[in-house]
This record gives C-alpha cells, sequence and structure tokens, in this order.
C-alpha cells in the first residue's frame, strides 16, 4: 500500500509540476526586437534602468509602471535583459517586462451602425478617448487586464476596451 501510494503521489506531483513551476519561457514570452511594457510594479513606483545586469549596477533612468515602448535590444542573460527605451540603453529585470503583442485583433460583435469605446480606464463609467469602428482591426494588446476588460493600442490611441469585443485575425 504504502508502494502504491508513493508511486501514485510521485506520477502526481510530476503530472502537476508544470503547473507549479511554469517553464519560464512559457510563462514571460519576451521577444528579442520587441516592444515591451513595465509590469509587476505598484502604479506609484518605478523600474529601476541599469547600467549593467545586476542590482549593484548604477540607475541610469526610471520607467514609470505601465510604461511601455521599452524595446529588447537581445536574449536575456538569465533575470536580466539588455533594453532601450528611446532614450537610454541599459539593463531591466525580466520580472518586470511584458511584450506587446502584434497588432492582429479586431473589433468584433459590435452592429453596423454602432461603436466600440475605447476608455481612460477600465470602466464603462471611463471617459471615452476615441471610437473603434466594427470590424476595425490592427489592434494591438498591452500587458494590462482588469476583469473583462483589456488595455489596448489602436489608431495611435491606448485605452481599455471590453475583450468581448475584440477577436484575433
Amino acid at each position: 500500500m504504502r508502494s502504491t501510494t508513493f508511486s501514485l503521489l510521485a506520477a502526481l506531483s510530476m503530472a502537476l509540476a508544470p503547473l507549479l513551476l511554469p517553464d519560464r519561457a512559457a510563462a514571460d514570452p519576451l521577444v528579442s526586437g520587441g516592444e515591451h511594457c513595465v509590469i509587476n510594479i505598484a502604479t506609484d513606483d518605478t523600474l529601476n534602468l541599469r547600467e549593467g545586469p545586476g542590482t549593484g549596477s548604477r540607475v541610469l533612468t526610471r520607467l514609470p509602471y505601465a510604461a511601455c515602448g521599452v524595446t529588447l535590444m537581445d536574449d536575456c542573460q538569465v533575470d536580466w535583459c539588455p533594453v532601450e527605451n528611446g532614450h537610454y540603453r541599459g539593463w531591466a529585470h525580466r520580472r518586470y517586462l511584458a511584450a506587446v503583442s502584434p497588432a492582429m485583433y479586431c473589433v468584433t460583435g459590435v452592429a453596423e451602425w454602432d461603436v466600440l469605446n475605447l476608455r481612460a480606464w477600465p470602466a464603462a463609467t471611463s471617459r471615452i478617448l476615441t471610437e473603434l469602428a466594427p470590424n476595425e482591426c490592427d489592434i494591438a494588446f498591452l500587458p494590462y487586464a482588469v476583469g473583462s476588460w483589456q488595455k489596448v493600442r489602436a489608431g495611435g490611441w491606448e485605452g481599455w476596451v471590453n475583450r468581448r469585443y475584440l477577436s484575433g485575425q
């Protein structure tokens, strides 16, 4: 009985291991040459962009939460990634970066005579920034979601839409 229980527990732990300890590449697909945004910090905090790969390196600048336009210049070296933001070139910890999706989403489920409101914040009562036409495409997902709300970039605007009105091309 003990041997059977042990075998069952061993098999179960091996089966669950990928769920408990996900593969780093699958968990945070950072794209060399691609655009990334700052995540996993408090909204009133900043990410240190450093001169070298490590916390002992000098801070070149600080990037605010939700700052996008951070380009991954090459493959990461373990936990540190070489990046640039248009002004500075340095290193950032991979935990605080997430890739922007390709612009491959479209507005769907909106009547031909209606529009999808792109809002300033993830709430139906939030200020409308612009309107997206039915079947409008070339919408990129930014790495932020709150409930059914997704932050997107469309037509030069960044804002929030209800995800149920978007689909991939």
